[in-house]
């Protein structure tokens, strides 16, 4: 015999969200009445608000203003280094320029008064097409580096790599710039007979008129002591053989300058070296130069500015009471035996804890955002005004960080929720939940923990969450100190967040499961 199911007729659908709406108002007319908790979480806002404006109002040591640490901006609108020693001619319209690279060498300081030979990895000469000797206008490079081969870069974040290998007088590397109006494409090759393509770069709306020619320049070395990190001035010396030169290239001479007047905040000349250049008899080159062309990363920690997420630490304070006070929505029923009559008119019980959940998230996200969206354009003018640089972020990334901080603080407030429904004490339910997600994020911030300790608990805790936040990109090409304590999170924004969801998602679930099979 086949049993025929009979679907639910609407009326009783209707009935049901309409029950559901019952519920989630009468929760709501619940937490707006108690009077200690609307007075907890307008003192989170205000928390959050004010940890995050005095925490960037005394940056941290060594951290420098914009009077001696201003940053261009490239074509994209990101900061970024551009100083570098040019040896360079006009290029009117098409045209290209070959060259031999017959070493790279380096120099930088030790921190002890002595000077260590060798270019450092990310140390580069070769050659450039600059739409002006403005930093950050347009460009695009084919290089040799000291330790990542051939690349072709431009416009400072896009980055190609070419054939592995170090420059040396025994192994020469031959580079080819060709510029076809606003498209430049890079070559090399071992031989000066077979050329292979190392990348190509479009820069819409290039002047027709440029600067072209050979450069050297070298960020910092990165140097790993007892006392952490820290970098020391570093220059490299790159040697060119005699240009090659076709198309519309000026009659005038060759001309040196240090683009950015020195060596930028990415690098410095070491003590015993100056950027210039000289000539050989047989009309090559060799050039030597320091910084960087690249785009800036860091903060407060590396001592270059502020990032948007600088001025959101007062997240973790405004958290602490909003998970305190998520706690104590459902456990303050267990207590006082209030949870008896709340299933007595509404039997089905998941239907309670999911309006509990989106009142607790609901108030916790309105929390986040309103936090957010008055700290952040105030932190920055702030900031700006004590003369600090602050990172541009694109409206996209902006928009990104104000709803994932909101987002942040609703899940926390439904793993909160959850928790205390499954251990019914809201004390050790506030402890425990505080412990995964506040705890970890500030060992991990502050730099007490290693490098690898802090990246493992910012994946697998619920304080992965935070990397919401980040606004600082990370690129291979930029020697930096990418750790939690820089602001470097080892997820993605929406990864992170993923996780702290998937925490509250399965403790909200087990919430439920035990909320049905057991007596309240």
């Amino acid at each position: 015999m086949t049993a025929t199911l009979t679907p639910r007729p609407p009326a009783t659908r209707r009935a049901g969200r309409g029950g559901f709406l019952r519920t989630l108002h009468a929760e709501w007319t619940k937490f707006r009445t108690v009077r200690g908790w609307v007075l907890a979480m307008a003192g989170a806002l205000l928390v959050t608000i004010a940890v995050g404006l005095l925490g960037t109002a005394a940056p941290a040591p060594g951290t420098r203003s914009a009077g001696s640490a201003s940053y261009p901006t490239g074509p994209d609108g990101e900061a970024v280094n551009d100083s570098f020693y040019f040896v360079h001619k006009t290029l009117t319209g098409d045209g290209a320029l070959t060259v031999a690279l017959r070493s790279l060498t380096g120099v930088a300081d030790t921190g002890t008064g002595k000077t260590a030979r060798g270019a450092q990895p990310w140390a580069k000469a070769g050659i450039i097409v600059k739409e002006s000797l403005t930093q950050g206008s347009p460009y695009a490079a084919v290089m040799a580096t000291g330790g990542h081969g051939v690349r072709m870069q431009y416009d400072y974040t896009h980055d190609t790599a070419g054939p592995s290998g170090k420059v040396t007088q025994e192994s020469p590397r031959r580079l080819r710039l060709v510029r076809s109006g606003d498209s430049l494409t890079g070559y090399t090759s071992a031989d000066g007979s077979h050329w292979t393509e190392v990348g190509h770069a479009k820069l819409p709306g290039l002047a027709r008129t440029v600067r072209a020619g050979l450069f050297a320049t070298s960020p910092e070395a990165k140097q790993d002591t007892a006392a952490g990190t820290g970098f020391s001035p570093a220059a490299a010396t790159g040697t060119f053989g005699r240009p090659g030169l076709t198309g519309g290239w000026s009659q005038s001479t060759w001309t040196g300058t240090q683009v950015g007047g020195d060596a930028g905040t990415s690098g410095s000349y070491p003590n015993t070296t100056r950027g210039g250049f000289t000539r050989s008899d047989d009309g090559g080159f060799t050039v030597t130069g320091a910084g960087d062309i690249a785009p800036v990363v860091g903060g407060p920690a590396m001592g270059v500015g502020f990032s948007v997420e600088n001025f959101l630490v007062g997240t973790f304070a405004g958290l602490i009471v909003v998970i305190a006070v998520s706690t104590v929505f459902i456990t303050g029923e267990y207590r006082r035996g209030l949870l008896r009559t709340t299933m007595a008119a509404t039997p089905l019980r998941g239907r309670v804890l999911a309006a509990k959940a989106l009142v607790a998230g609901g108030v916790a996200c309105a929390i986040g955002l309103v936090a957010v969206a008055i700290t952040i354009p105030v932190g920055e003018r702030g900031a700006r005004g004590r003369g600090f640089h602050v990172f541009p972020v694109t409206p996209a990334t902006e928009a990104r960080v104000m709803a994932g901080t909101a987002l942040l603080c609703a899940a926390a407030a439904v793993l909160a929720l959850g928790t205390g429904a499954l251990l019914r004490r809201g004390g050790t339910a506030v402890a425990l939940v505080i412990a995964s997600i506040v705890l970890p994020f500030l060992l991990a911030a502050s730099g007490v923990l290693p490098p690898g300790v802090s990246q493992w608990l910012l994946r697998v805790t619920p304080a992965a969450g935070f990397a919401i936040q980040q606004t600082l990109p990370r690129y291979t090409q930029v020697l930096s100190v990418y750790e939690p304590s820089t602001g470097y999170y080892p997820l993605a924004p929406w990864a992170g967040l993923a996780v702290l969801c998937g925490y509250a998602a399965l403790a909200f679930t087990l919430a439920v499961v035990r909320l049905r099979g057991r007596d309240v």
